[in-house]
Order: structure tokens, then C-alpha cells, then sequence
């Protein structure tokens, strides 16, 4: 019997999307996808700058709310503050990653900061399993300590990956992790049985060999026990990659503006309680305090509407 081979690295191209009504920062998005949805819990993944925030307005992103996900923010540089409703004000930095779990729902909003040098990073969200989707909202600041193995310096901001840990909690199997690439192959040990994402920042790499370009994400099924990272071109900038991975999900969500739901029912009662909490109610929110109270505004701007729900049902995904 022939051992089989692994699938192929599935090449996912980023779409550009401007942030509005917050603001004109663009950024590159490749969670979700056309024919990606999931990577393990992973559900959405936003790549942005290097930006500076003197010429484009940076990062402007007024009180909204989220439910039954967890928001993770990883900065390459620039200052961000995140202001919540639990009360929350942290300003995240270069290295450092914040971690806001939504749960049952609550609401934040983003700046860069006055000072914030050129702006660079990524946003990602988790999907929370069914059974603790409603969970108590919380959040979470962590710094972990970079590593190097050969001529590569590591970053474990969630998970274990290569000696490195994070102590910060997840609700399922998850790995996230920033890896600077230097001179010479490096070496993984992974999960066998979990799926993962390579998101290149700059330049070009090959994993086991197979190219992955520049702002693409690289999806490996699972089956690998190990992957081999190569920097294949090096630019102006460090050959960054974000390491995303985890156990596959197993379920099926319903994902719509920034909510995560089991139901599209449960998604359609999320839109009208956030509605009914900023004042735009049409009588249809039965819990307008589902979101905390609304994070403080910052220059006199509101908070961010709902978009009108699509006709007929929304599809789930996963």
C-alpha cells in the first residue's frame, strides 16, 4: 500500500474592502472566502497597511457590536485603542495581542492612536462552538516573549507551535502565531488531524515546496505532520507570515455583518436588539441591553448601524 499524498495548498486571493462608514482604511480579506469559510474555528481574516494614518485617516472604526465570536487584533506597528463595553481601554501595540471574547454580545470600537506610527497588521475572528456561543464577554491582553530557531524568530500569540505557548483561553483547538523568516528552511511539527492558514505579509514563500505569493493565505488541508517553511524572495520589508490553525470545526455557522449565530433567526433578533440600542429601533428589539452599554465615542462620531438584513433566509456556512 502507497502512503497518500497531502492535498495540494489551496491558494486563497484577498479581496480589497474599504471599512466604511468609520473610515477609509483599506484592507485585504481572505476569511471568508468563495470556497473557504473555515480554517478550524477561524472564520474571518483582514490584512492591513503598512498605512500611515497621517495621510489616510487610519483606523476609525466606531462602537459596533459582536456576538458568539472572538476578535483577535495583531499589530506589525502602529497603536490601536480598543474601547469596550465591559469597560475596557487598552491601547494594543506592535507584538501584542488582544483578545476580545463576544459571547452572549458586546459592543467596541477601534482608533489608531494620535501618534500612531505607520499602521500594519491583522484582524482575525474565531467562531465559538454551539454550546458556549452565549458565553459571558471578556477580554484578554497578552505579550508573548519571540523566539528563535535557526535564522527565524517566532511569536505564539494563541496555542502551542514549536516550544512556544500562550496562556490566553480559546473554546476550541486553535493555533495563531507570527513568524518572521530569515535564511534557510524551518521546520514545523503540526497537528496531523488540524487544518491551517499561512497568510504572507511581504514577499514570497514555499511551504513543502509549493509557492505562496505576496498578501495571499496558503489553506493546508489536514494530513501533514510537518510543513517546511522557505523564504523565497525577500523585500524591503521582513518576509512575515501569520500561522492560523486548528481542529476542523465541525459545525455550521450563520455569519452576517459582524454577528456569528447558529440560527438565521437568531441572527435577525441580534440585528434588531443592536438597532433598538443606538435609538434605530423598529420595534422588532427585544433586548436592547443584549450589548452593554455603548463604548464612548470618540470626535462626536455614532455608532455604527446594522445594514438591512438580505432577503430570504441567510445560508449558513462551514
Amino acid at each position: 500500500m502507497t502512503e497518500q499524498s497531502p492535498a495540494p495548498i489551496q491558494i486563497v486571493h484577498p479581496r480589497d474592502v474599504v471599512l466604511a462608514p468609520s473610515g477609509g482604511l483599506s484592507v485585504r480579506r481572505t476569511l471568508p472566502d468563495r470556497h473557504r469559510s473555515l480554517i478550524g474555528a477561524w472564520c474571518f481574516l483582514d490584512h492591513f497597511g503598512p498605512e500611515d494614518p497621517a495621510v489616510h485617516g487610519g483606523m476609525r472604526v466606531a462602537p459596533h457590536p459582536h456576538t458568539s465570536l472572538q476578535t483577535v487584533t495583531w499589530l506589525f506597528s502602529g497603536h490601536v485603542e480598543h474601547r469596550d463595553s465591559l469597560g475596557t481601554r487598552m491601547v494594543v501595540r506592535p507584538g501584542q495581542l488582544n483578545l476580545m471574547t463576544a459571547g452572549r454580545g458586546i459592543n467596541h470600537s477601534e482608533y489608531s492612536t494620535p501618534d500612531s506610527p505607520v499602521l500594519h497588521g491583522v484582524q482575525l475572528w474565531t467562531a465559538l462552538p454551539h454550546d458556549v456561543r452565549l458565553c459571558e464577554p471578556r477580554f484578554d491582553h497578552f505579550e508573548p516573549e519571540p523566539f528563535e530557531i535557526g535564522d527565524h524568530r517566532l511569536s505564539v500569540f494563541l496555542g502551542q507551535l514549536a516550544g512556544g505557548s500562550s496562556p490566553v483561553g480559546t473554546f476550541s483547538p486553535l493555533v495563531g502565531a507570527e513568524i518572521v523568516l530569515g535564511e534557510g528552511e524551518l521546520t514545523l511539527e503540526i497537528e496531523p488531524s488540524w487544518e491551517y492558514g499561512l497568510l504572507v505579509d511581504s514577499g514570497a514563500i514555499s511551504a513543502d515546496g509549493e509557492p505562496i505569493g505576496d498578501n495571499e493565505l496558503g489553506f493546508v488541508a489536514p494530513g501533514r505532520e510537518r510543513l517546511v517553511l522557505r523564504r523565497e524572495s525577500a523585500g524591503a520589508r521582513p518576509t512575515r507570515v501569520v500561522l492560523i490553525g486548528g481542529a476542523p470545526f465541525g459545525e455550521q455557522i450563520i455569519m452576517w455583518w459582524n454577528f456569528v449565530g447558529s440560527t438565521h433567526t437568531e441572527v435577525v433578533n441580534y440585528q434588531a436588539n443592536w438597532q433598538a440600542a443606538i435609538g434605530h429601533s423598529d420595534g422588532r428589539g427585544t433586548n436592547p441591553r443584549q450589548f452593554g452599554p455603548i463604548t464612548a465615542l470618540t470626535d462626536g462620531e455614532r455608532p455604527i448601524p446594522a445594514p438591512p438584513l438580505p432577503p430570504g433566509h441567510l445560508r449558513p456556512r462551514g
